[in-house]
């Protein structure tokens, strides 16, 4: 019939504009800021740094490498490093970022920081409301200000945060058994070692045998 196809249109352009006031899971029109859409685990907007603990000095992964400042491609990090060592998360001492800066006013959100990392130091936060009166100092972002705890990165990334903790507790489990091994063969040598000068002396010869 001539004009069917016309007023199924018409139909279901009548169907979905009844249904954006009626159908409660059209409803999309949110009063923003007091109501807010809960996030999706994979958004991503700038960089943070992780620290694990309390203390975001003591417990920052961060060992100031520099990958992440060499391979960012608008150049937005910046980063001064230390020039002692600090105890990373298994204990081998490492440098420490010193200086550690990030200008979201440039920086693009690739995420290529984080896929370059590796020390999972550097994570993608949620965080969008920057907004500020000063478009330069007030968008550059130092390290007390990119320092997070790992319980904010397991709270807004659950999934991918239960993996990175699982492999660093994987590593530093492997890293202490190691260490426990080679205190254990080091003292095994050292008793070894010790009974064998025991034996020379007590031997012919020594000054304990016999006269």
């Amino acid at each position: 019939m001539l004009g069917t196809g016309l007023v199924k249109g018409f139909v279901e352009t009548a169907r979905n504009f009844v249904g954006s006031y009626t159908d409660e899971a059209r409803l999309t029109t949110v009063e923003y800021p007091e109501e807010r859409i809960p996030l999706k685990e994979a958004t991503r907007q700038f960089p943070f740094l992780v620290f694990d603990g309390t203390d975001p000095h003591a417990g920052l992964r961060c060992v100031a490498c520099q990958i992440c400042e060499k391979e960012c491609p608008p150049q937005c990090i910046y980063i001064e490093k230390s020039k002692d060592k600090k105890p990373d998360y298994v204990g081998k001492p490492q440098f420490y970022p010193a200086r550690f800066d990030i200008d979201v006013s440039v920086c693009m959100s690739c995420q290529i920081c984080v896929e370059v990392c590796p020390f999972e130091a550097i994570k993608m936060d949620t965080e969008f409301e920057l907004s500020n009166t000063d478009r330069f100092g007030g968008l550059l972002l130092d390290k007390a200000e990119l320092a997070k705890s790992n319980e904010h990165y397991q709270k807004i990334h659950p999934t991918e945060a239960k993996e990175v903790d699982d492999r660093l507790a994987a590593e530093k489990a492997k890293a202490e058994a190691k260490a426990r091994a080679d205190a254990e063969a080091k003292a095994k040598a050292a008793a070894e070692a010790k009974a064998k000068a025991a034996t020379l002396a007590s031997g012919p010869g020594g000054t304990t045998g016999a006269v």
